[in-house]
């Protein structure tokens, strides 16, 4: 059977892989036996989402559903956090899985709690929300998820005794373990900002979490890794990392909530605003889209700085109010930036200076003048590739470039 949760936590606490965790466990000691444990991550520009919108599903074999569900819906009262406005659980019991369309739509675009009814009524042995009953969507989208391309988290819980305290990770062992499995494993430590990036500073059970492109490279680096006592771990099985939130797109308009890939030329100089943020205009299907680097995006910022009017570029992002909030780019192609200065002296060899406004380039060593300046092209601080933000300021769902193209 299919088991699928979702919208337990909140911004005060709890945690949904931490739920999902102690059902895994307890259909475990009641003798089932647990196959895979899937995190899946939805639509990141969801208002509504508590932190990285993730819902949770859970492979069960060899145990009575009827019981299952009891012990699930038991354990979603205790420790769902119910007093906040925006938490509304959802619980489905399935025995296959529902048609994969319910989560294509729920990770690029948006769901409703009929429709996720709708997409699991067929195959539900149970099916329960709470409240508005919102964390339905996620639900049946979890059970639905079949990934064309998967990674692998390992989420280490803390003591129940810690939670809300400050943790306690040793940096040095992070460090260690994220040059020991890289390439493999990603978004440890950020060696650039020099800060970790896989442990939380939010008030939930997670003490922190190492993602990689296999289960072997994960576990070898949890393996590295010096923190407080823990409370248990589990394996999960992801979408995250994959890009399975862009959408390749077709013609203008875009839909406001949606990420896409886009290509187009860009078409002014970037701009710094208050705060850092930086800003370029890119045209895409004869519509000017603005597209932002905001500052948690930290060195990302010089790359969009170095772009100028011209420019070729393929872009990543999540479209919201309008413009694209970038995540990578691509360059295809640098336009040539010529600029004016003033010519070399033909017999000093020195270079000229001007003479003032309109009156053209002197030379200070022989008096020599000309009106004629030089143009020439000017080196480039950027040159095609590709460039992503820093490991803090990374979506969950976004694919790393350490992962290949």
């Amino acid at each position: 059977m299919f088991i699928g949760l979702d919208d337990t936590d909140s911004p005060q606490g709890m945690c949904t892989t931490y739920l999902a965790m102690r059902i895994a466990r307890a259909i475990q000691h009641a003798g089932g036996r647990v196959s895979d444990m899937q995190l899946v991550r939805l639509n990141p520009t969801i208002p509504y989402k508590t932190r990285g919108n993730a819902a949770l599903c859970i492979e069960a074999h060899d145990i009575d559903p009827e019981w299952v569900y009891r012990c699930a819906r038991k354990l979603i009262m205790r420790y769902s956090d119910l007093s906040c406005e925006n938490t509304n659980p959802g619980l489905v019991i399935c025995s296959m899985r529902p048609m994969p369309d319910f989560y294509q739509q729920a990770v690029t675009g948006f769901c409703t709690v009929e429709e996720a009814r709708q997409a699991a009524a067929p195959v539900a042995l149970y099916i329960e929300g709470w409240k508005c009953e919102r964390g339905l969507i996620g639900a049946v989208a979890a059970v639905a998820a079949q990934f064309s391309d998967e990674t692998w988290e390992m989420l280490v819980y803390r003591s129940p005794a810690s939670w809300g305290m400050k943790r306690f990770v040793d940096t040095q062992t992070l460090v260690l373990a994220d040059r020991v499995t890289r390439p493999y494993t990603w978004d440890t430590y950020d060696e650039t900002e020099q800060v970790p990036v896989c442990v939380p500073h939010t008030p939930d059970p997670v003490l922190y979490g190492i993602r990689g492109s296999s289960p072997f490279a994960v576990v070898r680096a949890v393996g590295c890794i010096s923190a407080e006592p823990m409370e248990d771990l589990c394996l999960f099985r992801t979408n995250q990392g994959t890009d399975a939130h862009i959408i390749d797109a077709g013609k203008y308009p875009l839909r406001e909530g949606c990420s896409y890939k886009i290509r187009g030329i860009v078409m002014s100089d970037p701009v710094t605003g208050v705060g850092g943020h930086v800003r370029i205009e890119i045209e895409y299907d004869g519509i000017v889209i603005p597209c932002m680097a905001y500052e948690p995006t930290k060195s990302f910022r010089t790359i969009i700085r170095g772009l100028i009017p011209g420019d070729q570029v393929e872009v990543y992002g999540s479209y919201v109010r309008e413009t694209l909030n970038l995540e990578k780019i691509h360059v295809l192609c640098c336009e040539e930036r010529w600029v004016v200065q003033a010519p070399v002296c033909e017999q000093c060899n020195k270079r000229m200076t001007s003479n003032g406004t309109g009156k053209g380039y002197k030379c200070r060593k022989c008096g020599a003048k000309t009106m004629i300046a030089d143009e020439v092209i000017q080196n480039r601080d950027i040159e095609p590739g590709w460039y992503e933000v820093s490991s803090i300021a990374r979506r969950h769902l976004a694919k790393p470039l350490i992962r290949g193209i």
